[in-house]
């Protein structure tokens, strides 16, 4: 089993022995700056079936990055996709022009070195929308929460992932949209540390959990959740070149 997003740390060694315990072999780490980046780098060359996606949050946005230095590091092998990148009109914490023109530049590079670009989006459906359907590249929203994107991410054939959310007990919006995502582009992750699915839930979130986010998936698609490991494995090995 692969959990497609998280965010280690420095307890990422035992993390990642207690994710290999419960059957979590594989780990993305996704960066949310510059210097987050080169230490998910870090991870993923000390780190068996650790990968790493690079990118800065929308969170970032107000300070100046050298979107250069992330294009010199994404040229790493084990880099497998950019991101997260995006837009965030919840918390605010950056402009929204300023989060605008970081997005813009992040999915022209993500065309560039031709890797998919995983998207953080809340409050903006609109906005996100505007610009994903103009590219050309391949596509993930990560840790979905935006219904309104559901039709278009169906109609452009966008990887959508669910993370512990998924489970919770008021969430059938978002079981109702993992029964409609076609098998082939569907992703569990666990955004850990953030987000431990029901069964944990209050706990730090970490990777041997997305076994709670798959099992929510497989009972609200009614399909075996062995079944739907080995499908989303082969998903994520389509994606992301694995």
């Amino acid at each position: 089993m692969i959990d497609t997003h998280a965010h280690l740390g420095e307890d990422a060694a035992d993390v990642l022995e207690r994710a290999r315990a419960a059957g979590v072999t594989r780990v993305i780490d996704v960066a949310t700056t510059i210097a987050g980046a080169r230490q998910a780098l870090a991870r993923a060359e000390q780190y068996a079936g650790v990968y790493a996606c690079l990118g800065i949050h929308p969170h970032e946005a107000g300070e100046p990055a050298d979107l250069d230095v992330l294009r010199e590091l994404l040229a790493h092998p084990r880099a497998v996709a950019v991101g997260e990148t995006g837009l965030d009109y919840f918390r605010d914490y950056a402009p929204h022009d300023a989060q605008q023109r970081l997005f813009d530049t992040q999915l022209e590079l993500a065309r560039e070195v031709g890797k998919p670009v995983v998207i953080h989006t809340r409050a903006a459906d609109d906005d996100t929308r505007q610009r994903l359907v103009a590219h050309d590249g391949v596509v993930v929203l990560h840790c979905f929460s935006s219904p309104g994107l559901l039709d278009t991410a169906l109609e452009r054939g966008w990887y959508v992932s669910f993370a512990g959310n998924v489970t919770y007990k008021n969430a059938d919006d978002l079981r109702d949209a993992a029964r409609q995502v076609p098998a082939d582009r569907l992703l569990a992750e666990t955004d850990s540390p953030y987000l431990a699915p029901q069964p944990v839930r209050g706990k730090t979130n970490e990777p041997a959990y997305v076994i709670h986010t798959l099992n929510g998936l497989a009972e609200a698609r009614g399909v075996d959740p062995g079944e739907l490991a080995h499908q989303i494995d082969a998903n994520a090995d389509t994606l992301f070149g694995l």
